[in-house]
């Protein structure tokens, strides 16, 4: 007998660990349930409050005329409050990241919303060029302090295909907003609203991010890394020094007439490229806490996404600069005008980053591959629309053209944004996220510096028509490298 029962003692216990998986109440499940969850209004609070960033990239394009106007500023100047913006913003990304691992991404989300909306106000207020200048290299600060909130709460408040349709989401309202930031500026310097002209395209971020800031409170969980890691400074300098030496001379060069520093920080860049890389390998090789984790790049989605980012965003950043000089300054549109052409690329844009999610549960990159496709199709409708309608184009004329290359660039940035971070731990939500936005906005601020600097460069011997021309056909080189990497990518997205 007793033989007998312990013979079936070790069948019992095979059996137990099975019993233990059936959902029962036990001191685990507590902690389970207690996870933070994204709701579908905390989810509408952070897509809020990541657009502002991105809505103040761009809004600024079509009010540069009317600055110049009223501040006196000229061409080098002007550079500056676009590029200012640019360079604080993609320099201090992943330390946002990093700052929202360890401080409380739902703490620094309010401290970005804050900070965001007191920069805006002095931007909207600033007395002088420099002065305003200053303003918004404090605003870039504060959008990388804001931003990288945004992404890492959703990635570690969410799971599953929640978390996919969130991202989705995200690259939607990055694209959107894009857009409507220059056709946001076009109507508020146009209605000129209590003689405020230009300054109104930062004076009503203020509402905007108190607004934001009251519905966080209430809508958005708190979440953190289980294990923060330490500020890296060596990286975080290092990498400053990277952007800045090849952001600053690319942006500023032309219009100062590439004096020599602008040369010698060009040469100083990809030496401090390699430092970053070796400080970074060595940090992760020692057990330290690298600011970008080499093995973060190792995976999958991160690499191939993050190697698409760069042209897909450098040609849309210098995409959107060239057409609002080209359409105010070339045919002489006004504000309200030359927002309104974006138009047609804004709705299809928004159709598009609808359909994504649904195109790639089925066809997985290859949608991808057809967006690049399409937007390529649009960019040679409206290099045509240019060439042969030049100087007699209005709205209409460009609606189509418009309307397909937002078709296309709607099936990309959001399909993109959600593969690079599909494969991304939780724990590294912060730094994950903060490297997409760093890649993403050092590849817009440099497109707005090689495909701008190109188009002014072409504009004092060819002429407006040709020169924005060669800067379309420029941009086609960009969408090639877009569609080549698209075969690198993911077959399937989770």
């Amino acid at each position: 007998m007793n033989d007998r029962l312990e013979q079936t003692l070790p069948s019992r216990a095979q059996v137990l660990p099975r019993v233990t998986r059936i959902p029962a109440p036990s001191s685990s499940t507590p902690q389970k349930s207690a996870a933070p969850a994204l709701s579908a209004l905390g989810l509408l609070t952070v897509l809020l409050g990541a657009a502002l960033p991105m809505v103040d990239f761009f809004i600024v394009n079509v009010a540069l005329p009317t600055i110049d106007r009223d501040l006196d500023a000229g061409p080098a100047v002007l550079e500056m409050v676009v590029a200012g913006y640019g360079v604080a913003y993609a320099v201090l990304l992943v330390l946002g990241g990093r700052l929202g691992d360890m401080f409380g991404r739902r703490n620094l989300f309010l401290w970005g919303l804050g900070l965001f909306a007191a920069t805006s106000l002095a931007c909207g207020v600033a007395p002088t060029a420099w002065t305003l200048v200053a303003a918004r290299v404090a605003q870039g600060a504060a959008s990388a302090l804001l931003l990288p909130q945004a992404l890492a709460t959703i990635q570690s408040a969410t799971s599953g295909s929640s978390r996919g349709k969130a991202l989705s989401y995200y690259g939607a309202t990055a694209g959107i907003a894009s857009v409507v930031g220059q056709v946001l500026g076009g109507v508020l310097v146009s209605a000129d609203i209590a003689g405020s002209g230009w300054r109104a395209i930062f004076l009503v971020n203020v509402p905007v991010a108190a607004v934001a800031l009251v519905l966080a409170l209430t809508s958005v969980p708190e979440t953190r890394s289980a294990n923060p890691a330490r500020i890296d400074r060596a990286g975080t300098g290092l990498l400053a020094v990277t952007l800045i030496t090849l952001l600053l001379p690319l942006t500023e060069g032309r219009a100062a007439g590439w004096p020599l520093w602008s040369w010698v920080l060009l040469a100083v860049s990809p030496f401090a490229a390699a430092a970053f890389v070796a400080v970074e390998r060595h940090g992760e090789r020692t057990g330290g806490n690298p600011l970008l984790p080499p093995s973060l790049v190792r995976i999958h989605s991160v690499r191939s996404g993050l190697l698409l980012i760069v042209p897909l965003c450098l040609g849309f950043g210098g995409f959107m600069f060239v057409l609002a000089v080209a359409m105010q300054d070339g045919l002489h549109l006004g504000a309200l005008a030359a927002g309104a052409a974006l138009a047609p690329l804004c709705a299809t844009f928004f159709a598009a980053s609808l359909l994504g999610p649904r195109l790639v549960a089925r066809f997985g990159r290859r949608t991808v591959t057809a967006g690049s496709l399409i937007q390529g199709a649009g960019l040679l409708i409206l290099a045509g629309t240019f060439f042969w309608g030049w100087p007699h184009i209005g709205v209409l004329a460009l609606a189509p053209g418009m309307a397909v290359t937002g078709f296309g660039q709607g099936l990309l940035l959001p399909v993109v944004f959600r593969i690079v971070l599909s494969e991304v731990p939780a724990a590294q939500a912060g730094v994950g996220s903060g490297a997409m936005a760093t890649t993403q906005q050092s590849s817009l601020a440099l497109g707005v510096a090689t495909l701008g600097t190109l188009f002014l460069t072409l504009t004092t011997s060819v002429g407006f028509r040709d020169a924005l021309v060669w800067a379309l056909l420029a941009q086609l080189g960009a969408v090639a490298l877009t569609a080549a990497f698209s075969l690198r990518l993911p077959r399937t997205v989770v």
